[in-house]
């Protein structure tokens, strides 16, 4: 469960579980928060006509995996070539060891804030000291029977080249209706006064985030 000695989080992969509450947003493309340079030429935003498609998700995880701690993302369906990727544009954790490890690991840009998230339903809001992010009401229900798979793969910035992560996981997964409220001058804006295509529960998810690091070369001597 431990890194390095100079770690304050395990190393990759994470075992993870909780349950989440994701949403799926159409945005006009002008709107979607653009990608960092270094992604060129490795991820497009993929485009519906004049639409792109992005996700946020509240996550709680759980006891029982690597870490528990809470999560607000926000990611933008990309792709490479035709593959289709995700790549996470904002996200806020209340965990500096889930915050560092992000970073350094796979170059997701998490950064600190209050979060509450529910262990059964009710309110959802995270914050920073600049001021709110976004608050939702989220309902009872930990999705369906059976535990289904899913699996994608992550693309973001990392020292400056373009860093891929694979994402495996199963879930109970089914339809809920989660009401945001965006704040209007905060960094999720883009949202503000929309309403999500569609709203899903993923429950007692159980996730294995990255792959096994690459052993050090030891020199020959």
């Amino acid at each position: 469960m431990k890194g390095s000695p100079s770690m304050s989080y395990p190393p990759s992969p994470w075992s993870l579980r909780g349950r989440m509450h994701v949403s799926v947003w159409a945005v006009p493309v002008a709107d979607v928060p653009a990608l960092p340079p270094a992604l060129d030429g490795a991820v497009r935003v993929l485009r519906v006509g004049r639409r792109a498609f992005v996700g946020t998700a509240w996550v709680d995880y759980r006891p029982g995996g690597d870490m528990a701690y809470r999560e607000l993302l926000s990611a933008v369906l990309t792709r490479a070539g035709w593959r289709p990727r995700v790549t996470i544009t904002h996200i806020w954790v209340d965990s500096v060891a889930s915050r560092d490890g992000g970073r350094e690991l796979w170059g997701i840009p998490k950064d600190l804030a209050d979060l509450t998230i529910p262990s059964a339903s009710g309110p959802a809001a995270a914050s920073t000291v600049d001021g709110p992010i976004a608050s939702a009401a989220l309902p009872r229900g930990d999705g369906l029977p059976p535990r289904l798979p899913a699996g994608f793969r992550v693309v973001q910035a990392l020292a400056g080249r373009a860093e891929t992560t694979p994402v495996r996981s199963t879930a109970r997964y089914g339809p809920a209706r989660v009401a945001w409220t965006i704040a209007p001058e905060g960094p999720l804006r883009f949202l503000a006064g929309r309403r999500p295509l569609l709203s899903f529960v993923a429950g007692d998810f159980r996730m294995r985030f990255g792959a096994p690091q690459r052993a050090a070369v030891e020199s020959s001597g």
